[in-house]
């Protein structure tokens, strides 16, 4: 997923944790920005090619159109660039914040909303010159001096500050977004936690690169996506850590991590930069968090296609959340030392969810499905259970809760249900079985590579299997992933084909 709770079992005797969270809010995305990466500073210029010298538009609506989270996201403007500079105080919970976002409009605006729960914005500027701006609810309404035009850049610029409160109590999921920890803060945003600490159009479909200029109390390290831009430098009692994500990434992805870590660097066998760190309290994972994510990570480049970000890695925070979430370059786990199918979970979300992510959160068995998959086939590859016995054991149980929620429609209220992870997986491997090795793993090196770094849909990996197979799967699909019940076969699993 992007945030998720990891259901999926390290052992065919393990009991299923399934994660599923409710969500309220809607997502909408203008478009994605799906443009090859390319570096960019860490603010946005005071650009004014977008305004308007004359005309009319609209407002921007307040939603990108996912009709299952209708107020996430926001329309009328494309991001591609997120600049945060951010100060954090853990002893006063304190967030001082700057956001440059660079956008391009895809409607004439008159106005247009930016995500964003609580806090208190102190001053809005679009193109350099002082914009209006007005909160309703999570929507911060933004209205430019001028109009913007459809097709033209513009630069807003949100000086912003407060105490960053998660969202909590969707359906056991317990709490996500910004939240404080004792000596900093744990921050996993998915589904639409971005909001809780940063101005954003906070839905998956439009991506973005990042710069992220993060202020702590000296001796505490500040972790966000990417790589670091040179080291840290501390200036009276404070440290500050520049990240960059060069890479377009959904904005539930984004992390600011903060705390006291032990960190380990490196690269792994494949030569791709790792960096893990863990709270003191896990000290003793550090190095096979480290080696895990490197080797895993070389595996899956072979599998998957090649890794499509800049280093790998990830971090544990000493905060229980029970959950750990795939951010973009460094997964987060939330109090626990993950055992290798989580580490293979999360970081096969780097290919499924991060790089290819969804256009809306329908579709949400294609980032989990995935994932939940890739433990199956790490257990197949380290000589454990496999992917086959996985699913016989699944499809044995007749009573199965997840025969009566197909998991190609996910619902807002349980959206991280047992049978997105699950279920998904077993219609993976059904088409595995029916199309054949060659043509499966060919399918998904090359669903990997045409929407790298974009949003794709159920409808598109559909059709790119027909076409990678050159068979008529559309029956196939439709048991696994929207019809109630337990799809039928003669003598239980599907049997390979030209068996």
């Amino acid at each position: 997923m992007a945030v998720h709770r990891f259901p999926v079992t390290v052992s065919l005797t393990a009991v299923l944790c399934a994660a599923p969270l409710a969500v309220s809010s809607a997502c909408t995305a203008s478009e994605g920005a799906v443009a090859p990466p390319s570096p960019a500073p860490i603010l946005a210029g005071a650009g004014t090619a977008g305004i308007a010298t004359a005309g009319v538009g609209t407002a921007g609506a307040p939603g990108i159109g996912d009709p299952d989270f209708p107020r996430d996201g926001n329309g009328g403007y494309d991001v591609e660039h997120y600049g945060l500079t951010l100060a954090y105080d853990p002893a006063t919970r304190q967030l001082t914040g700057n956001a440059a976002i660079r956008a391009t409009a895809v409607q004439d605006l008159t106005s247009f909303d930016l995500d964003l729960s609580g806090l208190t914005v102190s001053r809005v500027t679009v193109g350099g010159t002082p914009a209006g701006f007005s909160r309703q609810g999570d929507e911060l309404v933004i209205s430019p001096a001028a109009p913007i035009s459809k097709g033209g850049a513009f630069d807003v610029v949100v000086d912003y500050g407060g105490v960053p409160q998660p969202i909590r109590g969707y359906s056991g999921l317990g709490t996500y977004g910004f939240t404080a920890t004792a000596d900093g803060a744990f921050v996993a945003c998915e589904p639409n936690g971005a909001k809780t600490w940063f101005p954003s159009n906070d839905h998956p479909a439009d991506k973005a690169t990042y710069d992220f200029r993060l202020t702590v109390p000296g001796g505490l390290t500040a972790i966000a996506n990417g790589e670091l831009d040179g080291a840290p430098v501390t200036t009276g009692g404070r440290t500050t850590f520049v990240w960059r994500e060069r890479h377009p990434m959904a904005s539930y992805l984004a992390t600011m991590t903060v705390g006291r870590f032990d960190v380990r660097t490196g690269r792994s066998a494949g030569g791709l930069p790792v960096y893990a760190a863990v709270d003191p309290a896990f000290r003793d994972s550090l190095d096979d968090l480290y080696t895990r994510s490197a080797e895993i990570t070389d595996y899956w480049s072979t599998v998957f296609g090649p890794y499509p970000f800049s280093s790998t890695g990830g971090v544990i925070d000493d905060f229980a959340a029970g959950y750990a979430l795939e951010n973009q370059t460094k997964p987060l786990y939330g109090g626990f030392r993950p055992q290798q199918s989580i580490i293979a979970h999360e970081l096969a979300h780097q290919w499924f969810g991060d790089s290819v992510s969804i256009t809306r959160w329908k579709d949400l068995w294609l980032n989990e499905g995935f994932a939940t998959y890739a433990e199956w086939l790490w257990s197949e590859h380290r000589g454990g259970e496999s992917a086959d016995a996985f699913f016989r054991h699944y499809y044995a149980n007749a009573t199965d809760p997840m025969w009566d929620y197909p998991p190609g429609a996910a619902r807002p209220a349980d959206l991280f249900n047992a049978s997105v992870y699950v279920r998904g997986a077993m219609a993976l491997h059904a088409l595995r079985l029916d199309i054949g090795d060659a043509r499966f793993f060919a399918l998904l090196r090359a669903w990997t590579g045409e929407h790298r770094f974009g949003n794709a849909t159920t409808a598109q990996f559909v059709e790119l299997a027909e076409r990678t197979s050159g068979r008529k799967l559309g029956p196939l699909f439709d048991a696994w992933l929207t019809r109630p019940g337990r799809p039928s076969v003669a003598s239980g699993p599907p049997q390979p084909a030209g068996a």
